[in-house]
């Protein structure tokens, strides 16, 4: 399960839909529907909040923003806590779910894993990727100073 802290339009169509897929699972895990991936460590950012599901809801919908900017179709009545429309602050993150931290270091480490990835199998995004000072954070993230977060698992990866 990867739910990726970059914002979603660094992502490849593989990355994005992937990333849909995995962070509906990590609803369906935060809601209590399914017993597998419970232990998983990326959903502890998520249970931290006060309200896990509304937390994961606004995930998903700047996922499903993306891919409608990109002619896709993600099923947003999957979105168990789906904000309103008007609430949307301008950053396209929902202003009733509060921020969570995450730490500059883990933002690097992941930016490092997508560009590994894209280089091998979407060439022509990783050259564009590559081409940025550097990822955005998907707007439900607030960067702050730190290293890679504490319930990181991915292997370090080269500089």
């Amino acid at each position: 399960m990867r739910l990726w802290s970059l914002h979603p339009r660094h992502l490849d169509r593989q990355g994005l839909t992937g990333c849909w897929r995995e962070s509906l699972l990590a609803q369906a895990v935060l809601a209590g529907r399914t017993r597998g991936y419970r232990s998983h460590p990326q959903l502890e950012r998520f249970r931290a909040q006060a309200d896990p599901l509304a937390s994961v809801g606004a995930y998903l919908a700047v996922l499903a923003e993306e891919a409608s900017t990109r002619g896709y179709r993600f099923d947003r009545s999957r979105i168990d806590h789906r904000p309103a429309p008007a609430v949307k602050g301008g950053d396209g993150r929902e202003d009733d779910v509060p921020r969570i931290q995450v730490a500059v270091g883990q933002l690097d480490l992941e930016w490092r894993h997508l560009l590994h990835k894209l280089e091998v199998r979407s060439p022509e995004h990783w050259e564009r990727a590559r081409a940025l000072a550097g990822p955005t954070a998907h707007p439900l993230f607030e960067v702050v100073a730190g290293p890679v977060e504490s319930w990181e698992r991915a292997e370090e990866l080269p500089r």
